[in-house]
């Protein structure tokens, strides 16, 4: 994978040419930008720098707080300076080239890693039609990765603790959490919530009460920052939630039944999840009643296939008898097993 790179937010060209030098110095590739285009870029970024104006827009935007955030003035930092940067959650304000030593010492730890650089993947699952499957896939996912936390952002599906079995098992639910915007500890998380078959479940239960943007974003950071996969089940529907949850994600598969109703579905929703994330590819599931390929669904809904998936005889029975649990080269262990190597 390549190297995270320093996202720079900075408009005044002598600002620019200062942050690129640092930057140069430090073995440190900058990419350059008015804001960022998703969550994920905000947080995968090695370092960010920004000024004023880009640290006013990325506050009201909602952003996550995260480490290594440094905000450059060309000139001694004002009260509305400061007030931003607490705002962005900024590190520390920086004149330059007056105090250049400070971003070259920023620039250098970031170049060296450290605990911040390992970050799991984030993926978000969504159903290309009503009963595509888009939850089980989820779950599949969560136990295909080495360590996992599976995230049910849908209040309305009847919770992911039928998917995986956890309905009795003790630990909190999305209605017991009380969270605020800002950092989480993944450890305490990781001890409060139900866990099976090395999965972290952070379900909805069958409670039907809307999940708030804020705790989301928080939970998936704490999630990614702790280097474990992340996996969210998105309804196919918008929200606030929905739209962080799409937006945080490296990949967002589209599970999409190989039929000609399932394929016109998909790919009325399509539209709507790439203007969220354009990071989107499909999963064909089996079987194809008329005999429509993978490539077929593909050119219709009009995104890349990233795994097919054959039937799997006795599926429905397995998950009634106590949740998902997957044979090592089952047809579900193999497409989760090619989606995340897509990440890795």
């Amino acid at each position: 994978m390549t190297p995270p790179a320093v996202l720079a937010l900075v408009e005044q060209r002598p600002l620019r040419d200062d942050v690129d030098r640092v930057a140069a110095a430090a073995a440190l590739r900058v990419v350059h930008a008015d804001r960022p285009s998703s969550r994920a870029v905000w947080m995968s970024a090695a370092l960010v720098v920004l000024d004023t104006a880009a640290a006013g827009r990325c506050a009201h935007d909602g952003l996550p707080r995260r480490d290594r955030v440094f905000l450059v003035s060309a000139s001694e930092p004002d009260g509305e300076d400061w007030k931003v940067a607490v705002s962005v959650g900024a590190q520390r304000v920086i004149r330059l080239p007056d105090h250049e030593a400070d971003l070259i010492d920023a620039f250098t730890e970031a170049s060296r890693g450290g605990s911040d650089v390992r970050r799991g993947a984030v993926v978000a699952t969504i159903g290309g039609c009503g009963g595509a499957g888009a939850s089980l896939f989820a779950a599949a996912l969560a136990q295909a990765a080495p360590q996992s936390l599976l995230i049910d952002t849908d209040p309305w599906g009847g919770g992911l603790d039928l998917a995986m079995g956890t309905e009795s098992t003790p630990g909190l639910r999305w209605q017991d959490l009380t969270l605020r915007d800002g950092r989480l500890g993944f450890d305490a998380l990781h001890a409060a919530l139900p866990r099976c078959r090395g999965v972290t479940v952070l379900s909805g239960g069958r409670h039907g009460a809307d999940i708030d943007a804020g705790p989301l974003s928080a939970v998936i950071d704490a999630g990614r920052r702790a280097g474990v996969a992340v996996i969210c089940d998105v309804p196919r529907r918008s929200s606030p939630a929905v739209e962080v949850a799409l937006e945080s994600a490296d990949l967002v598969v589209t599970v999409v039944p190989a039929d000609v109703r399932a394929a016109a579905a998909a790919g009325a929703l399509t539209g709507w999840v790439r203007t969220v994330n354009p990071n989107v590819g499909l999963v064909v599931r089996g079987p194809a009643p008329g005999g429509l390929r993978a490539a077929d669904i593909a050119t219709t809904v009009g995104l890349p296939v990233v795994a097919t998936m054959r039937p799997q005889p006795g599926l429905a029975d397995a998950l009634e008898r106590g949740g998902l649990c997957m044979r090592a080269r089952s047809p579900l262990a193999r497409a989760a097993a090619a989606v995340l190597g897509l990440l890795s």
